[in-house]
Parts: C-alpha cells; structure tokens; sequence
C-alpha cells in the first residue's frame, strides 16, 4: 500500500518565499518517494503549491474539501482523488483517517486547529502516526515553546513532547518517515 503524508498548511502563502520553497520541496520530496498527498484539496497558498508540486512530479493526490470552502480556497478538482464534505470536523477526519502520518507546514489558525487535534488524538492514545512540525525560519519555535511550558507546567506529561518531532526541511521531514 502506498504511503500517504496529510500536510496541514496554510492557504496564504505567508510572508516570506521560504514558505513557498519549503511547500513545493516538500511536494517534490513526496512524489519522488511515490508517497502519496493528503491535504485539505484548495488551489491556494500553500495547500496549492504543494498539491501542484506532486502533480507535476507524478505523485498522486488526494484532496478533502468542505462545501462552503469550495470557492474560498479554489477547490482543486484535478486531483486523483477530490472528496466535497459537509462540515470542517467531516474535513479534517477523512484526512486524517487516509493518512499515515502528518506533516505540518506553516499555517494560521486552521493549521493549528488540525495539528493540536491529531496531537491530542496521540496524547490519548487514539493514534501512533508520526507528527512533524516543519520548522521553516523557525516559524514553529513559538509553539515548540509553548508545547515545553505546557509540560513545564503540568498540564501534560513529558511524553507529549515525545509525539511531535521537529525538522528544519522538508528533506528532513520526509526523512523522519519509515514506512514498513
């Protein structure tokens, strides 16, 4: 069975073209491993560079989009596969579900939403697929923190810092995944 990485991102590019570059390396690094792309199915930000980046690879792609996001975030229908949900949480679980890990790309608030939920799905226990930050620029180095205080504080054991591993580039990223 081919491997699939869910890439939560954003769909703004951001402010920096590292952000770009680091989305489409990651989609080349995932066509040429033959894996396949989970993603949230827009034509926009970064979801769109890096599905069209595996497209031009020959990689396969499987988007997940919520009706009332379709023209918001450009709907991306050329995809191998392009599943039209009802709601955000139907959105985020077929994703997830289709997936055997995460990577997760700079983003807003909705990238965040989609990584403390599958983080708290580790925490207890309701999944063992790997969870990487790519940490581009250190965009994610206040979260990282965050996560530290977190346990520091004792609202979380240490071994939440356990679930989520770091890398500085989607070489990185992709290199943490072993698939047996």
């Amino acid at each position: 069975m081919t491997p699939s990485i869910c890439v939560y991102c954003g769909s703004r590019d951001g402010n920096s073209p590292t952000y770009s570059e680091a989305s489409e390396a990651l989609g080349r690094g995932i066509a040429a491993r033959g894996w396949r792309l989970v993603y949230g199915a827009g034509d926009v930000g970064l979801m769109g560079r890096v599905a069209r980046t595996v497209q031009a690879g020959g990689g396969d792609t499987f988007g997940v989009i919520p009706t009332h996001l379709m023209q918001l975030e450009v709907g991306k229908r050329d995809l191998t596969s392009f599943v039209v949900t009802e709601t955000m949480h139907e959105r985020k679980k077929v994703m997830f579900m289709n997936a055997d890990a995460v990577i997760v790309l700079p983003g807003g608030a909705g990238t965040l939403d989609e990584f403390f939920e599958v983080l708290t799905w580790r925490q207890l226990g309701l999944h063992e697929k790997p969870i990487i930050l790519l940490n581009i620029d250190g965009v994610w180095d206040d979260l990282i923190a965050m996560l530290h205080g977190i346990v520091a504080r004792g609202f979380a054991e240490q071994s939440l810092l356990d679930f989520v591993q770091t890398a500085p580039d989607a070489e990185a990223a992709l290199d943490l995944l072993t698939f047996g």
